[in-house]
């Protein structure tokens, strides 16, 4: 059942293996190399001091992150005035301004505290879009003909089974899978949204996370 999980994995996979590990990037934990990019932990800490520089390169890293990964989960039919660019920003800004209440706790708990601020703001943008279809076309049998881009790619059932074994994986994983698979980072971005030491440790993080994914999605084939 693993090896059928594996399968249905492919266009992960696919999207980790797209190249070699690049190690221009590597770097070491706080504090950085001098000269290397700082980490997401360091921006985190001086940001919640008060530090504007700080909390500008954190916004600069991760708004196109946020771009890329509202791309691939807002459905298209829920998309209108507010765009996805749109909503990158509305949660990047939301997130500057609560930036001096969060608490690092795990690695990359800053980027699955983005992540949910998102989710968030998708769910409401979707909320929105759904009041003001008509209401002839919301009927409890009603399914959009445009989902998102990553539901088109692996298909809506094998999303839902993708999301249930994610959140049932311990942080660390979900955020390697995450960064890579949705966000689609590279490597070198990678192993700073995951507080690894190098880019090829990240790309070992992401493989064995999704080894676990797999895993979770065979249990959800039994049932």
């Amino acid at each position: 059942m693993i090896a059928t999980s594996a399968a249905l994995l492919e266009l992960p996979f696919a999207l980790m293996s797209n190249g070699e590990p690049d190690r221009a990037g590597s770097r070491s934990p706080v504090p950085a190399p001098s000269g290397g990019p700082e980490s997401t932990l360091s921006l985190v800490l001086r940001a919640r001091s008060g530090d504007d520089a700080a909390l500008n390169d954190l916004c600069a890293r991760y708004l196109p992150r946020l771009e890329r990964w509202a791309r691939g989960r807002l459905p298209i039919w829920a998309r209108g005035t507010t765009d996805t660019q749109d909503l990158a920003q509305l949660t990047i800004s939301q997130v500057a301004r609560h930036v001096h209440t969060f608490e690092p706790r795990h690695e990359g708990a800053f980027q699955a505290y983005v992540r949910q601020a998102l989710l968030n703001q998708i769910r409401s943008q979707v909320r929105a879009a759904a009041r003001k279809a008509p209401p002839d076309a919301l009927g409890t049998d009603y399914a959009s003909p445009d989902p998102s881009p990553l539901e088109q790619a692996i298909g809506q059932d094998l999303l839902e089974r993708y999301d249930a074994a994610l959140e049932r994986l311990k942080p660390a994983d979900r955020e390697a899978i995450v960064a890579r698979v949705e966000m689609g980072l590279t490597w070198s971005e990678a192993a700073q949204a995951l507080e690894k030491n190098s880019p090829g440790a990240a790309q070992m993080a992401v493989s064995r996370a999704l080894v676990r994914l797999a895993k979770e999605m065979s249990l959800d084939e039994r049932r």
